[in-house]
């Protein structure tokens, strides 16, 4: 049974406020009904689309720098950085990242996602990966779009290391998880 326009620009405007970074494609899909009622809907709801949300949240976000490496040596788009606290990313996986006979992405992309926003979370010139513990959890395809969120766990800067784990997902659907322990300097 089809919602009322109503309920269905109700329930749109929550769950993009739950996921921000959904398509126009998953919402259509997600309430049943065209790409095109999903946009007008966005449009009556002053909703932007969902390349101007991304923008939205990386510049509300991105106050702090990476430190650790460069930004465009970070694999995927950093949108949220809280130096030694939190990280986030979004990668979209495409044809260059995928295994040509099957549209599988290669495992080494999201391991390089977010093994890269752990470097990036450090608040440290200098930050290397000791070791890591990964899982993947679901095979990624071509097309989706795999969001990386990291956290610090433990920090010891006496030490020199930071635990940082990083769990990665496609719409809400976990895809990979990984325990980062990270060398830093010890002056920092």
């Amino acid at each position: 049974m089809r919602k009322s326009k109503r309920e269905r620009q109700e329930l749109l405007q929550q769950t993009i406020n739950r996921t921000p970074f959904i398509t126009d494609e998953e919402l259509a899909e997600q309430f049943n009904v065209s790409i095109q009622t999903i946009r007008l809907d966005r449009l009556e709801l002053s909703i932007p689309e969902l390349r101007e949300r991304i923008k939205s949240v990386a510049e509300k976000s991105l106050e702090d720098e990476v430190k650790s490496l460069p930004l465009d040596e970070v694999i995927g788009e950093i949108i949220d950085l809280e130096l030694d606290e939190q990280a986030i990313s979004i990668l979209e996986i495409k044809k260059e990242h995928v295994f040509s006979r099957n549209q599988i992405a290669r495992g080494h992309h999201l391991f390089a996602q977010a093994n890269s926003l752990a470097v990036a979370v450090i608040n440290d010139d200098l930050a290397l990966t000791a070791t890591a513990d990964i899982r993947f959890t679901r095979q990624v395809k071509q097309g989706e779009r795999v969001v990386a969120k990291a956290k610090v766990v433990k920090l010891d800067k006496e030490k020199g290391r930071t635990i940082v784990n990083v769990n990665s997902y496609v719409a809400e659907e976990p895809v990979f998880s990984g325990e980062f322990v990270m060398y830093r300097s010890k002056q920092s």
